[in-house]
């Protein structure tokens, strides 16, 4: 299923669309891929994988932690790239990566990316001023390249991220990194209208949403919520993460 297609179908239901987010390879590769299937069992319109990688500039402790652990146990990108084309997971799929292993994938990285069953890429450290290039490969590839808008962003570089971007639009909900909160940030709301006008292209929040009060909160404004550090917390200490999925996407029903 597509992008496009995904959001069409939680419009259709009145809801946003829940995307949990899990650490490739943590605590196992298997593991791993077992989550994303119990995600979509649960409930999850969408998954967001993120690749391990050294320097995570955009992650919190959290997330970072389960990054090394992963590394720290021998993960191959490409060993798990094999090992998620033959599972085939149910959800459309959603890479979020770093550019140096992105380009370490080689110039096929994203019919690569397509073929293990990708709909869509994040790539935190990319900038809107040299997305181009990967936006052209992405797209033949039936892939969308999503840029980050942050709320520091002017309008027009809103306008520009926008353009540059397919499937959604990606809406950073705090300045800083990722990381489980217990308080939603009020601004949220409105950092998700600046941006309304801005693109045709659904938005979805990320970046500390971490209980399902949080995405009562932004129902009304967003097309869609990326849960991260909470369910990586939550991996971590053996809480029961398909409740926790289930819970989440109650709370997406739009008033």
């Amino acid at each position: 299923m597509s992008m496009r297609a995904m959001f069409e179908a939680t419009r259709g239901r009145g809801e946003i669309a829940l995307i949990p987010y899990v650490t490739a390879g943590y605590p196992s590769i298997e593991a791993s891929l077992d989550l994303v299937d119990r995600a979509a069992e649960a409930g999850a319109d969408a998954v967001e994988i993120g690749l391990p990688f050294s320097d995570p500039v955009a992650d919190g402790p959290t997330i970072q932690f389960a990054s090394h652990q992963a590394l720290e146990r021998g993960f191959r990108t490409r060993v798990f790239l094999d090992a998620i084309t033959a599972r085939r997971p149910a959800s459309p799929l959603i890479l979020m990566t770093y550019l140096n292993p992105l380009l370490a994938l080689g110039p096929s990285a994203c019919a690569k990316l397509a073929a293990a069953g990708f709909r869509a890429l994040v790539v935190p450290d990319l900038p809107e001023e040299e997305a181009a290039s990967i936006g052209g490969e992405a797209e033949p590839a039936g892939i969308d390249l999503v840029l980050l808008a942050a709320p520091t962003s002017s309008p027009e570089r809103l306008r520009r991220i926008g353009a540059a971007s397919r499937g959604f639009v990606y809406v950073v909900g705090v300045v800083g990194t990722t990381g489980a909160r217990r308080e939603a940030d009020p601004a949220l709301p409105g950092i998700l209208d600046r941006v309304r006008p801005t693109t045709a292209l659904p938005l979805v929040a990320g970046f500390g949403l971490s209980e399902p009060p949080h995405i009562r909160a932004i129902a009304s404004h967003a097309d869609g919520a990326i849960v991260g550090s909470r369910l990586v917390e939550a991996i971590r200490h053996g809480e029961d993460f398909s409740a926790l999925i289930r819970s989440f996407k109650q709370a997406t029903r739009r008033p």
